[in-house]
């Protein structure tokens, strides 16, 4: 089987475009999915996807503050406690998580993005609702 290397280049374009994690396409008997990780801790400038309360320019993955450790929403989309609905969810107050588990999933344009903890730590706090819509930088959860 030959694979059109073009198609790979604009799926890989369309992740930089969007600021996705992960791309899929299915033409026929052909399946292409690109993917990336990102682990960096580069500011970049929120966007602002609904009308609600501006973010302070926030980390990608966490900001140490009085309150403790934030993990933020890499993409901005509608976040997830669970994989799916009635499944147990990924964290709950009080659970103690290791750097690199799921604590929540962002959906973007019909993709299912996990974000992983940037820290070991405690759950706080969980900033965002079940269902609810998420921008670029938002607080997911707060980790003691």
């Amino acid at each position: 089987m030959k694979i059109d290397k073009k198609i790979i280049k604009e799926l890989n374009e369309y992740l930089e475009e969007f600021n996705l994690t992960e791309i899929e396409i299915t033409e026929k008997d052909t399946k292409i999915k690109v993917s990336k990780n990102i682990r960096s801790n580069v500011n970049q400038p929120s966007m602002v996807a609904y009308n609600s309360q501006p973010e302070n320019n926030i980390s990608e993955n966490n900001q140490n503050n009085k309150n403790g450790i934030e993990i933020t929403s890499p993409i901005i989309g509608t976040a997830y406690h669970a994989p799916e609905p009635g499944a147990k969810k990924f964290v709950e107050l009080g659970k103690k998580i290791k750097k690199g588990d799921t604590i929540m999933i962002v959906e973007a344009m019909k993709t299912m993005n996990h974000v992983p903890s940037s820290s070991d730590g405690v759950v706080k706090e969980i900033c965002i609702d079940d269902g609810q819509p998420v921008e670029f930088g938002q607080t997911l959860i707060v980790l003691e």
